[in-house]
């Protein structure tokens, strides 16, 4: 027969006692550009935007209460590589030519075969003081094409 106990049990006290947790939240890891890896997420990036090309810009006339929608497709990097950030709404106003921008969260999106880094509501983009490295523009990650194969076990 199985019994099921409570962590709070399972830590020496009662319920009552163990309810009160602070939340300490662990510090970020940041990774470099030569590390991500398609369909991965939870990245933590520091890197300089090498330049921004804005793709589309949507504006609703019709409702005062729907935002317009921009996207900007800006090549960022660190000194390992660079890759193609999918920049957003209000993250295209940070994503100046020359900044250094923090990404907090970011995930990895395939778009016809090339990653694109991207940050959506769960994550974070914020403008750091300038960095000290020059990104390494001949190692662009989103000029690498992938093809998702089937593998079909016997």
């Amino acid at each position: 027969m199985a019994t099921v106990v409570s962590k709070t049990e399972t830590m020496g006290g009662t319920p009552s006692q163990n309810t009160t947790t602070s939340s300490v939240k662990r510090k970020a890891v940041f990774i470099k550009v030569e590390e991500l890896k398609p369909g991965t997420n939870g990245h933590n990036l520091n890197v300089k935007v090498v330049s921004s090309n804005t793709v589309l810009q949507k504006g609703r006339a019709a409702s005062q209460h729907l935002r317009h929608t921009r996207i900007a497709e800006c090549l960022v990097g660190d000194e390992t590589g660079t890759i193609v950030f999918t920049a957003r709404n209000e993250q295209v106003d940070m994503m100046k030519a020359g900044a250094t921008v923090n990404l907090r969260n970011a995930k990895i999106d395939m778009f016809r075969g090339s990653m694109r880094l991207a940050v959506d509501k769960w994550g974070r983009v914020e403008v750091t003081e300038p960095a000290k490295f020059v990104a390494k523009e001949d190692n662009n990650l989103s000029l690498v094409e992938y093809e998702l194969v089937n593998v079909v076990e016997e």
